[in-house]
């Protein structure tokens, strides 16, 4: 009985997920792994633990194994969107945020296909003597993450399609040389207004399928310091939405 307490204390103090958010300035708890609870009503969908996913052909990369959830929040397009992890405990590595338009109900939308589309994203900008796997002093965004509930603003993309979205933060922990780690989570959102824009075909990607494991933004050698210390964030670039015109005034004479 000792011992399995301890694996279980162990695993749950080793890295993270997303536990709440922080939606056009509600709060909403998230799933909890570790709740023995057989039903919890949040936006999120479920998944199974602290643990990393290893591998981008894992069909849990899509949302950490969620499939449904019993609720959903409402945004509108200009909101913002804050994803707190409970706990993090790695200093290398980027965060991406992901949107993907459901067809219909959210029971019948599981993220298959090329629909996933970036909102935002965050990587290394380290200057001269910040190395890739530097602890202290790190040039990851990612590091600003580590500690306990810790939180992740994005904001819903200007002028964005009315209806329901799956969104999905995902965190790719590269602390260790060529062996990266994903932390995938997924929350539904109905988007509301009268947005009707949405991103082309470039901007899109499916998930798994952004990415495979030779990839040098996922294999990546962090502690070699004679490699370019630069990184480049996977998967296809940002969308931040539609411009707004603004409308031209008419002046009567």
């Amino acid at each position: 009985m000792l011992f399995s307490s301890l694996v279980f204390a162990s695993t749950v103090a080793a890295h993270g997920a997303v536990t709440s958010y922080v939606i056009a300035g509600k709060k909403y708890p998230g799933y909890d792994a570790y709740n023995t609870a057989n039903s919890q009503k949040v936006i999120q969908r479920p998944w199974p633990g602290y643990n990393p996913i290893t591998s981008c052909a894992d069909a849990n990369l899509r949302c950490n194994g969620g499939r449904s959830a019993a609720e959903n929040a409402t945004v509108m397009p200009g909101d913002k969107v804050g994803a707190i992890w409970k706990q993090w405990t790695h200093s290398q590595g980027p965060i991406m945020v992901w949107m993907y338009k459901c067809a219909g109900a959210f029971s019948a939308c599981d993220g298959s296909g090329a629909g996933w589309f970036k909102i935002d994203e965050a990587g290394f900008h380290g200057d001269s003597g910040v190395f890739l796997d530097a602890e202290k002093g790190s040039g990851w965004d990612i590091a600003k993450l580590v500690g306990g509930d810790k939180q992740w603003t994005s904001t819903i993309p200007a002028s964005l399609a009315a209806g329901n979205y799956l969104i999905r933060h995902e965190l790719i922990a590269l602390h260790q040389a060529n062996a990266p780690q994903f932390y995938p989570e997924c929350a539904q959102i109905t988007v509301g207004g009268s947005g009707t824009a949405e991103p082309d075909a470039s901007y899109k990607a499916a998930i798994p399928g952004y990415c495979k494991q030779s990839d040098a933004n996922i294999r990546v050698p962090i502690n070699n310091h004679t490699m370019p210390q630069t990184y480049t964030v996977p998967g296809p670039p940002v969308w931040k939405g539609a411009a707004v015109a603004k409308r031209a005034q008419e002046f009567k004479v």
